[in-house]
């Protein structure tokens, strides 16, 4: 049976779409809220092929197992013509799944511009990701290959041959970067995918610079008032956000039969206009400002900055998670990578990860002691991803719901977090963290190094020590007898 014929199968069992107002997906199983419970056949439900049980409470919870159970409630979902609830049960505590979890912290938190903001450069980032993933793997080979700045010459046969490939299978994407911004953009708010497209490739334009050349606007390097790609992918998002007001305006009042052509022409036309001599010089000042800020604190010539800034961090990073502001992260990224070609402050960030991880353990060790069987299958379902660097199972599964642990996680990320930003560790990329993220690291100290790899890999496990003993020692047995 496959994971649609399930669905549909449920979804009969249950009374029809008619009967159904909530539904959610909780890891390993399929919770439905009806109107009429009466309706409802439980038994041939558990008849089903693939319905590990059915568990009756205040909502219905047909168990599938992790992995299908969150393929089937998307079948579900789709078959009902209804969204995915997120408060099916207030307050979190760790007997919950890590998404209720998740979706209640979200809920209980109030929504203000600046995390509206981030939201919607997380949506704008996150498709990219993989973009960026492949773009750092793929230059980080080739530093590699051309290791001690010296790029292999036409004639060199296979090395120069691998060197050409890996660079231009990374930089396809970051040349052209602007460009997916500015679609992305456009489908957040709500603009004509490829007018946002345009926006992108009109700022790496070299008709801009020549344009502030000749009106006195710089002379065409990287401080000048104006040049082409000053004030990078967070101008054009400005850019693209002023576009969609003017879009729907000058759709507005225009006759329907003149929308096909001069809507789009005047929208970019003025919006161009504005957004080459006003946001792009803006923005350049805001994003050399911002970069000027991140770079003094994790490249400072003082250690003792490199210190604080790294173990400070590390350990506000998961708390940052939290609140969603982690989000507004990946602007900063692109800047780095952009002004400088690798980026210090990822590695220290990914260390909340490993400090996670070692708080899970200890937690899992003392759970056993007292048979809290809860708290032993969290770590136990959630340690696997987190090591790789997906942490919000552990965040909202396991260490957010008990409080302490969430501290402690923090505090022992932050020993590793130090050591990195104190040695300079730097990304050519960022998206995974944890020990995938390990191929990435390929500077230190400025400059390509191999040995980078081996560092974070040694600060991971220094936060992961950090994470263990500190939650050992303040996270007391009772606590855990407490959330049995």
């Amino acid at each position: 049976m496959t994971n649609k014929e399930l669905a549909e199968k449920i979804l009969e069992r249950v009374g029809g779409k008619e009967n159904v107002t909530r539904a959610q997906n909780c890891m390993t199983r399929l919770r439905i809220d009806v109107k009429d419970y009466s309706k409802i056949d439980v038994e041939g439900i558990k008849g089903l092929e693939g319905v590990i049980s059915v568990v009756q409470d205040e909502t219905l919870q047909v168990v599938l197992g992790p992995g299908k159970s969150r393929k089937v409630t998307d079948e579900f979902l789709e078959l009902a013509q209804i969204t995915e609830s997120t408060d099916m049960e207030p307050g979190m505590d760790v007997s919950k799944d890590w998404k209720e979890n998740k979706a209640i912290n979200k809920a209980g938190q109030k929504q203000t511009g600046i995390k509206t903001l981030l939201r919607h450069i997380a949506n704008i980032f996150t498709p990219l990701i993989p973009g960026f993933i492949v773009y750092g793997i793929c230059v980080a080979i080739a530093n590699l290959i051309a290791f001690g700045n010296v790029a292999p010459q036409a004639g060199d046969g296979f090395k120069y041959v691998a060197h050409q490939l890996f660079t231009a299978l990374g930089q396809g994407f970051f040349t052209y970067l602007s460009i997916f911004v500015g679609v992305n953009a456009a489908k957040e708010f709500k603009v004509t995918p490829v007018l946002g497209g345009m926006i992108g490739g009109i700022s790496g334009m070299a008709n801009i610079t020549n344009i502030a050349v000749e009106i006195g606007w710089g002379d065409g390097t990287l401080n000048a008032v104006l040049r082409a790609g000053k004030g990078g992918v967070l101008a054009v998002i400005l850019g693209v956000w002023l576009l969609g007001y003017l879009e729907r305006w000058i759709r507005k009042h225009l006759p329907d039969v003149m929308d096909t052509v001069f809507t789009p022409l005047l929208t970019i036309l003025i919006g161009g206009v504005i957004y080459i001599f006003a946001i792009m010089p803006v923005m350049g000042l805001v994003s050399s400002a911002m970069v000027w800020v991140i770079t003094t604190l994790c490249d400072s010539s003082i250690a003792a900055v490199r210190v604080v800034s790294g173990f400070l961090s590390a350990a506000l990073f998961l708390p940052m998670v939290t609140f969603g502001l982690h989000h507004g992260l990946v602007g900063f990224y692109s800047e780095l990578l952009t002004k400088y070609g690798f980026i210090q402050l990822y590695p220290a960030l990914a260390m909340a990860g490993a400090g996670q991880v070692g708080a899970a353990i200890a937690l899992w060790i003392k759970a056993r002691r007292v048979k809290n069987a809860i708290i032993e299958r969290n770590v136990e379902g959630a340690i696997v991803p987190g090591i790789l660097g997906v942490g919000e199972p552990l965040i909202y599964g396991v260490t957010l719901p008990l409080g302490k642990p969430f501290i402690t996680a923090g505090l022992g990320a932050g020993f590793g977090g130090a050591i990195c930003m104190a040695l300079r560790v730097a990304s050519t990329a960022f998206g995974p963290s944890g020990l995938l993220a390990i191929p990435m690291m390929t500077y230190m100290g400025g400059e390509v190094n191999p040995m980078a790899a081996l560092v974070y890999a040694g600060c991971w496990c220094v936060s992961l020590i950090g994470g263990f003993v500190l939650t050992w020692f303040f996270i007391k047995e009772k606590d855990l007898v407490k959330n049995q």
